[in-house]
Parts: C-alpha cells; sequence; structure tokens
C-alpha cells in the first residue's frame, strides 16, 4: 500500500486540476500562455499520476479498470471483474 501522503498529494492535484480545468481551455484558446503560467502548478494535467483507487498503487495501473495489476488478479479470481477469468490453456 502506497504512503497515505502520496494518495492524499494526488488527490489533492486532482481536485485542483478539476477547479482550473475550464479556465485552463480558455487561456489556451486566447494563445494566453503568461496568464497559463500563473496558475498553480499542480493544477495542470501533466502532474497528475494514476493511482490505483484501492490501494494507491502507482505501478501496473490498468487504466480500464482503474485498479493495479495485483488488485485486478486478485478481484478476477473472486470473479468480482464480470467478464474477466483467468486463462488457460
Amino acid at each position: 500500500m502506497a504512503r497515505k501522503s502520496l494518495i492524499a498529494r494526488d488527490e489533492k492535484r486532482r481536485k485542483l486540476y478539476e477547479k482550473y480545468k475550464a479556465k485552463r481551455e480558455e487561456l489556451k484558446a486566447n494563445n494566453d500562455y503568461e496568464g497559463l503560467q500563473k496558475l498553480p502548478k499542480n493544477s495542470s494535467p501533466v502532474r497528475l499520476k494514476n493511482r490505483c483507487m484501492f490501494t494507491g498503487r502507482s505501478r501496473g495501473f490498468h487504466r480500464k479498470f482503474g485498479i493495479s495489476r495485483l488488485v485486478l488478479r486478485e478481484m478476477a479470481l473472486k470473479g468480482e471483474i464480470p467478464g474477466l477469468k483467468k486463462a488457460s490453456w
């Protein structure tokens, strides 16, 4: 499990991103790059990190499900993800 501070930091960045999303699009449309630089650094979409919603793990993240590979495997074996099962041949 990731440290709580990393998860909290990422949540804070996501909130800032959502808050300034419309303003960022407006400034980009007007080519106002000085205005863009005055926005908070953490409101940039580049600074967001994909993290597992259960464990906060950043590596091995599956975008389709929003979880890490470890949690995905556990949930698939338990049958908690519809239509997903372990392959065997």
